[in-house]
């Protein structure tokens, strides 16, 4: 957007309320000279001024999104996510002629509101043709494209999450991270209100079913194309689908295609052979592009003899087996395995453990147990040989069917395939713990060294640990939900703690209810009292933050049943756990016994960094209790405690805990200032979700205090810190901003 584009809807939206630059002024409360500024494109508007001239000209829902999208000063960002087109691409001619058919009598209407599923069996090029296709039309549909895997048919893990895949798009559409909400359904909406007016096109590949695909379909002004194994009937009886099933090449389109890719002088030097060659690969383009690219990688090969391999080459890939059984699929992967060296060949195997569909370079080397240069040389020549692909991130893509070719391999060479997944899993928590010192305000225990061959991955600065947890936030996803090996159970429950610090940061509540169960589920098995304890906690705090107050009563009954089981330094976190999660659940009475209990113990351990900690959250519920004089003593008893072990955060919930403590006395002056250096400290932390917290006592002290403009800004600060954490306690602060009267606001832009 830009400031001319803001200027005309305010300057639009005024007119049409019949309102005089200086009647919105006096009913605003903003200054005639400002909202001339705004009209004329010279400034934007705080958001707290724009909320006081939106109500103002009482806008309804659509009218303030827009105005609101507008201020931001965001440039409109175009995504490019479609994979390269096929260069030798070839055949489906009659599929490509009925699809260009299909497209062309709609657009003749004068709109592009296109869904076209492809069908097919494995390997018969419902990806090539679907991307070919996307490509030749892209010119007609500006504003960019979008792709996505949506891992319908992988044996080592489920579908795609239609919530996961539309996180994926609006991210790839601008939308930050944190703005991304929770739920599927909240994502769906967003999805289209940022699609309603842009032509894009929309690949959504490998589609499990039609309910996966629904709530990923953009409005109208779009194009969507679709692949999947299956029939999709309830696409074109519900949404009007146009169908194409993709049938095996003929015997020409392959010949065309394998000539394509090793030259027309050697097939027509052989042409027996060219012929029975693409008849073993059944008339599959998989497997004849896979053939294709070995042979264009050895040009001194006789396609004789390859035909000789291809006829020998055992055991078969039934899932890519043709009707004839002359031909075999996994022959074809076999043979192309086979040109590889020793190295190569290992590389891939171990790669093929990897569960998810795209694999970072760092997280492959670890798979293998090889240095960086040498995973780099490895992945190329995988890429080469048409055993990998890359996605628009970078990170290599291998195909499900392909990774189980790979998985075969690795039983029959007897290679330590848990193994692998353990250097993997300590890949992903050991770098998560490095990672994490620039994200997570939770202190991490990491103790053991990772296996040897993981990976380290080096992290300097704030941006560059989000930008490895992004990467790698599939990784993990997959790991905890298919790596099923008892012998996993340890790593499992080690990663889970590990990433809860980043989940918390980044306001992933939601994926951290999943990731701290299957936590808890192994720590149980395990029948290991302090995993239970600390998976327990997790869980019940990430449904605390997702609103499930009376579900997180489980898991901490789960706590506090390992109680008498656990060492004595454990009580006391758990105590400090429970109390924290009961204040949450406004149970106060419970914080204040559990918190006395943690006090208890940590003075009988005599650790300063325990004693000052518990004395935090002691103070905070005998001020919750309303005892604010022995709230405001124990609080500072606390602070040169926490001073001496460095504990900044620590501090930050002292003052806030003080503030509290006097705003309730009446000593609003000194809460202010109590509140300021809490909040001081919490933004050198980048601790947003404890920056809410404390704005939102900053408020209402301010209210209390008659200063009606800043008390709202405040709440609409926090509200927008817990909106981009998913936090839904933004609706209530967000309420608290808006019940302040208007005519008491006097905000300047």
């Amino acid at each position: 957007m830009s400031k001319e584009t803001f200027s005309r809807l305010l300057r639009e939206a005024r007119q049409r309320s019949v309102f005089t630059l200086e009647r919105l002024a006096e009913a605003s409360g903003v200054s005639v000279r400002a909202i001339s500024d705004m009209e004329r494109g010279r400034s934007l508007p705080r958001q707290s001024t724009l909320s006081d001239l939106m109500d103002a000209l009482e806008l309804d829902e659509g009218e303030r999104r827009r105005l609101v999208q507008a201020s931001t000063l965001r440039a409109q960002q175009v995504p490019r996510q479609l994979p390269p087109d096929l260069a030798v691409f070839r055949g489906h001619e009659k599929a490509l002629k009925a699809v260009h058919g299909t497209m062309d009598q709609v657009a003749g209407d004068g709109r592009h509101v296109v869904i076209a599923a492809v069908g097919g069996m494995a390997g018969v090029g419902k990806t090539t043709l679907a991307v070919h296709w996307a490509h030749q039309v892209a010119d007609r549909f500006p504003d960019g494209q979008l792709y996505v895997n949506l891992r319908g048919f992988e044996e080592s893990s489920r579908p795609l999450d239609p919530g996961e895949a539309l996180g994926g798009f609006l991210r790839a559409l601008g939308v930050p991270s944190s703005d991304i909400p929770p739920g599927t359904q909240e994502r769906g909406v967003l999805f289209r209100e940022r699609t309603a007016s842009r032509q894009l096109i929309v690949v959504l590949d490998n589609a499990r079913d039609a309910e996966q695909v629904r709530p990923l379909l953009p409005p109208a002004g779009c194009l969507s194309l679709i692949t999947s194994r299956n029939q999709l009937p309830g696409l074109t009886a519900a949404e009007g689908a146009s169908t194409i099933s993709l049938d095996l090449w003929t015997q020409e389109e392959a010949l065309a295609a394998l000539a394509a890719r090793i030259g027309d002088d050697r097939c027509r030097s052989e042409p027996d052979a060219a012929a029975e060659l693409v008849e073993l690969c059944g008339y599959l383009p998989l497997a004849v592009a896979v053939v294709g690219a070995q042979l264009s990688g050895s040009p001194q090969l006789s396609l004789r003899y390859s035909v000789r391999e291809l006829r020998k080459a055992r055991p078969r890939l039934d899932a890519l087996a043709a009707d004839d059984r002359r031909v075999d699929v996994r022959a074809v992967f076999s043979w192309s395995y086979r040109a590889l060296d020793q190295e190569p060949a290992r590389f891939f195997r171990y790669l093929a453990a990897h569960p998810g569909p795209a694999v970072s370079a760092e997280a492959a080397a670890s798979l293998a147990g090889v240095e960086m240069p040498m995973a780099r040389r490895r992945l190329r020549e995988l890429t080469a040989a048409s055993l990998l692909s890359r996605d628009a991130e970078g990170r290599y893509v291998m195909h499900d069917l392909i990774r189980a070719y790979g998985i075969e391999l690795m039983e029959q060479e007897k290679d330590d395939h848990v193994g692998a997944e353990i250097r993997l899993l300590d890949y992903l928590r050991h770098n998560a713990y490095a990672a994490g010192r620039f994200v997570s305000r939770f202190p991490s225990e990491v103790g053991d060294a990772p296996a040897p061959g993981v990976v380290h991955v080096t992290v300097d600065h704030r941006e560059e640990a989000l930008d490895w947890f992004h990467r790698e936030e599939s990784s993990v996803a997959t790991a905890l939900r298919s790596m099923q090996d008892p012998r996993l159970l340890r790593h499992r429950v080690n990663l889970t703690l590990e990433w809860m610090g980043y989940n918390a940061a980044a306001g992933r509540w939601a994926e951290e209810v999943s990731a701290s169960r299957i936590g808890l589920d192994a720590a149980l098995v395990l029948d290991d009292p302090v995993a239970i304890a600390r998976t327990s906690a997790h869980l019940a705090r990430a449904m605390v933050e997702t609103g499930r107050m009376n579900e997180a009563d489980e898991p901490i009954g789960m706590m506090l049943g390992q109680l008498r089981r656990l060492p004595t330094e454990h009580q006391a976190r758990v105590e400090r756990n429970v109390s924290f999660l009961r204040g949450r659940q406004q149970r106060h009475e419970e914080a204040l016994q559990h918190a006395r209990r943690s006090l208890a113990i940590a003075r009988r351990l005599s650790r300063t960094g325990e004693i000052a900690r518990t004395l935090i959250g002691v103070g905070f519920c005998l001020a919750m209790l309303g005892q604010y004089q022995e709230a405001i003593a124990t609080c500072e008893e606390a602070v040169p405690m926490l001073r001496e072990v460095k504990d900044r955060s620590g501090e930050a919930s002292v003052w806030d805990s003080i503030g509290l403590a006097q705003q309730h006395l009446g000593r609003l002056d000194a809460a202010a200032v109590s509140y300021g250096e809490s909040l001081r400290i919490l933004e050198e932390v980048h601790d947003d979700y404890m920056q809410a917290e404390t704005l939102d006592h900053l408020a209402s002290a301010l209210l209390e205090l008659g200063d009606h403009s800043q008390a709202r800004a405040h709440w609409m600060r926090a509200a927008d810190l817990l909106t981009g954490l998913r936090v839904p306690r933004a609706a209530a602060l967000r309420a608290k901003a808006e019940a302040v009267p208007q005519s008491e606001v006097h905000s300047t832009c």
